[in-house]
Order: structure tokens, then C-alpha cells, then sequence
């Protein structure tokens, strides 16, 4: 059986186009078909400081993986594109690449190792812009609100823009 996952690609260090184009394609290869992609948005840093901005992105992509084998999937590329989470896995900081996963069909889970949808989902407008390119109207099964309706209720005031 198939299932539809919403993914978000963040990255503010080195070629952020390249290691997030690089990313989709690792994903591809590896049991999931990409859907739709979001534009890609400037976006400044959410939780720390740092001066280099981020690039993100959603894509919809359609898998064979259950949700923690699509989460060792995600976290095995972010490894081979360079992110250490060995040393900052409590913190944010600047990456090479970060892969979350928003959404997976409409399951809600709540397990040590993954949330699902994504638990700060709802507080972050560089994940609000970009999923409501690809599914404005796509229902949170836990808040019962459109991501449209997400992104119009969403507090923050950080930069988000796009990309070229």
C-alpha cells in the first residue's frame, strides 16, 4: 500500500540549491516517488542565531516505507550530506541539510523517536508557506484547521520569502 508524506528541506550551509536538490534524489532512489514540490523560500533561522539564511522546501512524495523506516531513510541522507547529529541532536544549529517529516497520511503518532504531524508544525511560518503550495487545504488531523488556516493564524514574524 502506498502513503503520501509531506516532507520539509531546510539548509544554510554550502550549496543549499545543490544539497537539497540532492536530498529529493536520494529520496527517489530509495522507495519514494516525489508528487509536488513547493517553491523554495529564504527563510531566517528558527531557534538560534546565526547569520546564514536558510533555504527551504515541501515535497509530497508517495512511499512504500512505514513512518519509522521513512525516518531512517531521512536521517541516513542527512548523514551522507554531511549533517552531524551526533553533537547537536538536542539543539539547533546550522546544517547542511534537515529532513522532517510534517505529515504522513493522516497518522497521528506520538512515539519517543517520531511525532507525527510534525509537533511544531503550526509555530513556524517557513513550514506553513511552502506546505500551503502543495496542500493548502490538507486538514491537520490533530488541530482540524487547513494548513491555509494554519498559516493565517501562525504567530510568527520571522523572513520568509521566496527564492528567486
Amino acid at each position: 500500500m502506498s502513503n503520501i508524506a509531506y516532507i520539509l528541506l531546510g539548509s544554510n550551509i554550502g550549496d543549499r540549491e545543490e544539497v537539497m536538490r540532492n536530498a529529493i534524489a536520494m529520496m527517489e532512489s530509495r522507495s519514494c516517488r516525489l508528487i509536488a514540490s513547493s517553491y523554495i523560500y529564504e527563510t531566517e533561522s528558527w531557534g538560534f542565531v546565526t547569520d546564514d539564511i536558510f533555504l527551504n522546501q515541501v515535497i509530497c512524495i508517495e512511499t512504500l516505507l512505514a513512518p519509522h523506516d521513512l525516518l531512517k531513510e531521512l536521517l541516513s541522507i542527512e548523514i551522507q550530506l554531511g549533517r552531524d547529529r551526533e553533537h547537536h541532536y538536542d539543539t539547533y544549529v546550522s546544517r547542511p541539510i534537515d529532513l522532517d517529516i510534517l505529515y504522513y497520511n493522516d497518522i497521528v503518532l506520538n512515539d519517543d523517536d517520531l511525532i507525527l504531524p510534525h509537533p511544531k508544525l503550526h509555530l513556524r511560518r517557513f513550514t506553513l508557506m511552502p506546505l500551503c503550495d502543495v496542500a493548502p487545504n490538507m486538514m491537520h488531523p490533530v488541530l482540524c484547521l487547513s494548513n491555509s488556516d494554519l498559516l493565517a493564524r501562525c504567530e510568527d514574524t520571522l523572513m520568509v520569502k521566496r527564492y528567486k
